[in-house]
């Protein structure tokens, strides 16, 4: 359930995400997209309207370290959004692969952003509730294996998104040792404090499992601050890496998500080639600078 639907489109947020939820041994989350355009991804089940006017779409997610190299899920789900007016929930069946290069579903396109926040069926007190149903499970494996979903309680988030009152911190972590870094394991930066929390950056230099010729890069919040993850608050970040030649930053930057001690990352998040051509000046000798960009939107509840 999305409280207060209109701060989220404030926010210019890409997306939400919710906290995990677990089916068949897999973690699972549920992405909103607010302003889906079509140009370029077209579902089969929904199209643009047409005035071309944006969607709000739904896509399920799997997390990428509960996968194995090589592995496949295969996943039929029933994507929705609930009907007030009607009692029911509105949606379509979907289903993707998901191995550990592949972890977003398509988005698949529910209701036109117009038609929502005109409608009293879907959104009611500025808040609208979406939901996911897997129906079936599929592992293509050298074991070759097939999940029985079992029939449980109905997992329910509140995300709650404040419209002002954000919470703001920046980090740098600079190296001057890139080319000695062990390039087969994970290195992490010394930890920080911003938005009064605790965090560290992380990194695989040449690549994890699942992208082996990218940098992959990724925030995680520190372990031992409990108190923080436990309140799972509402965040989006960008993780930046500096072209030391130009001054100027490429970036990525996420949707809205709940932070959890697993923390969040990008496998792909810059092909090594582009790290390593002497033009760009993202590694001069092996001077390497990256930065973090974080801001606290809300927080998010069970129940």
């Amino acid at each position: 359930k999305v409280h207060d639907f209109s701060a989220l489109l404030e926010t210019k947020a890409s997306s939400a995400i919710s906290s995990f939820f677990h089916c068949s041994g897999y973690k699972w989350y549920l992405q909103v997209t607010p302003k889906h355009n079509q140009d370029a991804q077209v579902s089969p089940n929904r199209k643009q309207d047409d005035q071309g006017n944006p969607y709000v779409a739904l896509s399920l997610m799997i997390f990428r370290e509960g996968l194995e190299p090589g592995h496949t899920v295969h996943a039929v789900f029933e994507l929705s959004i609930f009907n007030h007016s009607k009692g029911m929930y509105r949606g379509c069946k979907a289903s993707y692969n998901f191995n550990v290069k592949n972890t977003y579903s398509n988005k698949e396109c529910l209701i036109p952003l117009e038609e929502l926040l005109k409608s009293p069926a879907f959104l009611v007190d500025d808040s609208c509730v979406f939901g996911v149903e897997i129906l079936k499970i599929d592992v293509s494996s050298p074991e070759m294996k097939s999940a029985v979903i079992q029939k449980k309680a109905t997992t329910v988030q509140n995300l709650f998104v404040q419209k002002k009152g954000f919470i703001k911190g920046t980090y740098t972590w600079t190296m001057n040792n890139f080319l000695e870094l062990d390039s087969q394991h994970f290195v992490r930066s010394p930890t920080f404090e911003v938005c009064g929390h605790k965090w560290y950056m992380g990194m695989y230099p040449r690549g994890d499992k699942s992208s082996t010729d990218c940098l992959a890069l990724g925030l995680y919040a520190e372990s031992s601050d409990e108190l923080f993850i436990e309140s799972r608050k509402v965040l989006q970040m960008s993780l930046s890496i500096l072209d030391q030649k130009n001054g100027k930053y490429f970036t990525r930057t996420s949707g809205l998500l709940v932070c959890f001690s697993q923390g969040w990352s990008w496998s792909d998040f810059l092909p090594l080639k582009e790290l390593q051509d002497l033009s760009r000046g993202y590694l001069i000798e092996s001077n390497c600078v990256v930065k973090a960009d974080l801001t606290i939107f809300g927080s998010s509840s069970d129940g």
